[in-house]
Parts: C-alpha cells; structure tokens; sequence
C-alpha cells in the first residue's frame, strides 16, 4: 500500500514538473502563434483596418481577390515564376557544390565556410550588395562583359530579366541548402564506393547509381524547405525593385505587405496570407505524395 502511495506520489511530481518546465513553450506557443493564426482567420472574413475597425463580410475578400483585384494574380503569377525557377536550379547547384566539398581537397575548410557564410550574413546587406552588383551603368557584371564587347542587359529595369536577377541573388544563398546535402552524401557508406570501384564503375556512375539514389532524402527535405520559402519571397524584390519593373517582380508577399501596412486593410491582407498558407499547404502534400515513387532509403 505504502509502495502504491508512493509510486502515485512520484507520478504526480513528475506530471506537476513536467506541466511547470512545459509552461513557458505553451504559453508562447498559444500567445504568439496559435491565437495570432485563429484571428488572422477570422480577420480573412473581415474589412478590417489598421485601427481594428471593421466587420464581417463574409466571403468579400475572396470574392474580391479573385475578380477585381488587378494585382492579385499577376503577384501569384510572378511568385509562381520565381518558385519554377530558383526551385529546381537551388536544389541541382546545392547537390554538385555538396558533391564537390565531399571530396578531400585542399582548403577544404575555407570552400565549406566560403559557401555557407552568404546564408548568415545578413539578408538586406547582401541584397544591396548585389543591387550594386546588378546596376546597369557602373555595376561589375556589366563592366566585365564589356571587356569582352558585350553590352549587359539592364538587370534590374527591364522586365524580362527583373525576375532572373532575383533569382541569381537567391542562389547565392543557399549555404544552408548545400550544408544540408552535404551531410546527406557524406551518410552514404564508403563500402558502397569500394564495392562499385571493385565492379569497374567510374564516377560518374558512382554519383547516378549510388550517390543520388541515396541522397534522395536530403533532396526531399531540401525540396519541401525551400518550396516553402521561396513561395514567401519578399526581402530581395522589396528592396531591390520594389516590385518593379511594371510589376514583373510583384510577389503575393508583396501584395500581401502593402494592403496589410501601407492600405490597411488588414482583413484583406489576411486573406491573403491564408490563401498563400492554402498554396504552399497543397504543394507541400503532393510533393509528400509524389515522395514514395522518387524517394529512396539505404534500408
């Protein structure tokens, strides 16, 4: 009986510290994350304004994005554009650059950090960095295709190259994404090499049968984190081109920032912002579901 009490006792404590250690995470979980996301919801369903003047509407919102907005779809539209784009060309640049630093070279140390040091520098630094890189008139990718006769385009003002500037400033950091890969092909087993070595592989066939199969996972991962980050594109178009050149580069971060903050329209805004959660949320699923036919494991 004694041994009974004392064991409820000890189920008690434990429970009682595990809800006092837990606290401060609930709390901020419910405080900062959980009841902004539930009014941002009920905001979706409002005209709501800066001040917190508003009502209900209903399905206003929606309606209005979907058939008077001018800049709805042509911000979806030009988001839609980066992600094809900086997606695909991310993932395959992080994987060679992995593949390359996976091998025993020199300086070995100073290439790794080299390539993962624009991640952490901060983002609005190396993005006026590169407006400089881009300039039309005195910017240094244009000054070097002059000493070889070409004149550069105007990387920042014209429309048709606007979004590929973007994306060439994007992939300059992907440090994280490259660290990434390179963890998931230094995973791989040195038997695997030494058996395909012993077989007569070269390589190339090394990397097409062995290390990408099984390098699959950390693509995966890749895949789905920077899908999600590059649909919430907003930092390096706001700051470079404000959206411009007559909107090529007018992403739905965008749309949703300047109705929020500067219109305030803040019911419309979140709208937008669950209609953006609505996208990624959808894209993310497939990608999980398209997983198990792409997808490998060493087991």
């Amino acid at each position: 009986m004694k041994k009974k009490k004392k064991a409820s006792a000890i189920a008690k404590r434990e429970a009682r510290n595990f809800y006092i250690y837990t606290a401060p995470w609930i709390i901020g979980f419910v405080v900062l994350m959980l009841y902004p996301m539930v009014y941002s919801l009920y905001l979706s369903f409002t005209n709501m304004n800066l001040a917190g003047k508003g009502k209900f509407v209903g399905l206003e919102n929606y309606i209005y994005a979907f058939q008077k907005d001018p800049l709805f779809f042509k911000a979806f539209g030009n988001t839609l554009k980066y992600v094809v784009i900086y997606v695909p060309s991310s993932i395959i640049l992080a994987f060679f650059i992995a593949l390359l630093l996976s091998k025993k070279i020199k300086f070995l140390g100073f290439f790794r950090t080299a390539f993962y040091i624009p991640y952490i520098t901060s983002g609005v630094a190396v993005t006026i960095l590169w407006g400089w890189i881009f300039n039309r008139d005195f910017g240094i990718i244009n000054y070097v295709l002059s000493l070889v006769g070409i004149t550069g385009p105007n990387w920042l003002g014209d429309k048709n190259v606007a979004m590929i500037s973007i994306v060439i400033l994007s992939l300059w950091t992907i440090g994280n994404n490259i660290i990434i890969m390179l963890a998931g092909i230094q995973d791989i087993p040195a038997s695997y090499y030494e058996s395909a070595q012993i077989d007569g592989a070269g390589a190339i066939r090394q990397v097409v049968y062995i290390t990408l199969p099984l390098c699959t996972p950390t693509i995966y991962f890749n895949l789905i984190v920077t899908t999600i980050g590059a649909f919430q594109i907003f930092q390096q178009p706001f700051i470079l081109t404000n959206g411009g050149p007559l909107n090529s580069t007018y992403t739905i971060s965008m749309h949703l920032y300047n109705n929020g903050f500067l219109y305030g329209k803040m019911g419309y805004a979140s709208m937008l912002a669950w209609g953006l959660f609505v996208v990624i949320m959808v894209i993310t699923l497939i990608v999980q579901k398209s997983s198990k036919h792409w997808v490998f494991y060493d087991n």
